[in-house]
């Protein structure tokens, strides 16, 4: 998994809370766009948290990162819930919307959602 965010208290955080996880692991951090594109397409990650309001704009990064690693699937991440934001990820191929203020449990359980095969 890549976690893509500019706040890097949160990515310390988020990172901490995903390594707990048996399951899940943390295989790069990105504080901005080009830095997400270079790992997204030499990882090829499972899943990808990025930040809506991302340096770079996170539908346009999501864009990016589908061109690149076209399995990867994105959560978006996002303390805004107005229906544009969720739109417009969603129209950029983003497969969950979680809010920044949703517990540890609803973030992980909307991982492992997103992860299960298709």
């Amino acid at each position: 998994m890549i976690l893509c965010d500019d706040n890097a208290m949160l990515l310390e955080t988020l990172s901490e809370v995903v390594q707990a996880q048996p399951d899940l692991e943390v295989v790069g951090i990105a504080r901005d766009s080009e830095r997400a594109l270079e790992l997204a397409y030499r990882h090829q990650p499972d899943l990808v948290i990025l930040d809506v309001r991302f340096p770079g704009g996170g539908h346009s990064v999501a864009k990016g990162i589908a061109r690149c690693s076209p399995a990867s699937r994105i959560v978006a991440f996002s303390a805004y819930d107005d229906k544009g934001s969720m739109e417009q990820m969603r129209n950029a191929g983003v497969s969950e919307y979680v809010l920044k203020g949703a517990s540890n449990r609803e973030l992980l359980a909307a991982l492992r959602r997103v992860a299960e095969p298709r």
